[in-house]
């Protein structure tokens, strides 16, 4: 078994955690269960797991109370969550990946499809976190600490425009569509409107405001968004 891959899995019903270990350990992975998420609070700061496999309803403090309590927490924000919901209206979906979460599956869903979402979100972060920092122009991203600064100036923002900007500085000068952003961004099986991606690019814009950074978060009109330090060309 594959030790340095552990998984918490935090719901408050046994049969749905036993069905979720029993898949996960037959592909090769550490199952770690909590049942609340007071005891899987502890588990995370003791554990450290590689991904948190995370039910939005839970008695007490709900899930999504404990994703952004494990986000705000600079010891635990850099790891993945998945929300497991039997929510599947959109403003759900908005709220549970605003909060930091890295994917969001909507019961019923198959173990298959499980293994496959989890295997997509550690790939996508161990790809980032292997990066040093990221600089361009005084604006600096640690993807390990997960700090962006401007000019050394620590700079505050959502999960969301985080995970923007982080994909934007991994693939700049280059045109993306909002659909290609919701891809990318909020993942491929996250049904949100495309208006969704203008709201945060409006938001990221703001945070960025300090020495003129926005600039490099630019609009082609017809087509999408870059990300670009070179002039914009008028559309």
């Amino acid at each position: 078994m594959n030790h340095d891959k552990t998984i918490l899995i935090v719901d408050d019903e046994a049969p749905i955690r036993d069905m979720l270990r029993i898949a996960l350990e037959m592909a090769d992975y550490r199952c770690l269960e909590a049942e609340d998420a007071q005891q899987a609070h502890a588990i995370v700061v003791d554990e450290k797991p590689s991904l948190i496999l995370l039910d939005w309803m839970l008695p007490g403090t709900s899930g999504i109370e404990l994703a952004r309590r494990l986000k705000k927490d600079e010891l635990t924000n850099s790891i993945p969550i998945i929300m497991l919901t039997a929510k599947g209206e959109e403003d759900n979906k908005i709220q549970g990946l605003d909060v930091g979460a890295d994917d969001y599956i909507t019961k019923p869903f198959s173990p298959r499809e499980l293994v496959a979402r989890l295997k997509a979100v550690l790939r996508r972060t161990e790809d980032i976190s292997t990066l040093g920092p990221i600089m361009v122009e005084g604006l600096c991203m640690d993807p390990i600490s997960h700090v962006v600064t401007i000019n050394q100036q620590a700079l505050q923002m959502g999960p969301t425009e985080y995970r923007l900007l982080e994909f934007f500085l991994t693939h700049q000068d280059r045109v993306y569509t909002r659909s290609q952003l919701l891809d990318h961004v909020w993942g491929g099986n996250v049904y949100v409107e495309e208006r969704t991606v203008d709201v945060h690019i409006r938001r990221l814009r703001k945070v960025l405001q300090l020495d003129n950074h926005d600039r490099f978060i630019q609009t082609v009109r017809g087509t999408g968004y870059r990300f670009s330090t070179k002039l914009a060309m008028k559309a």
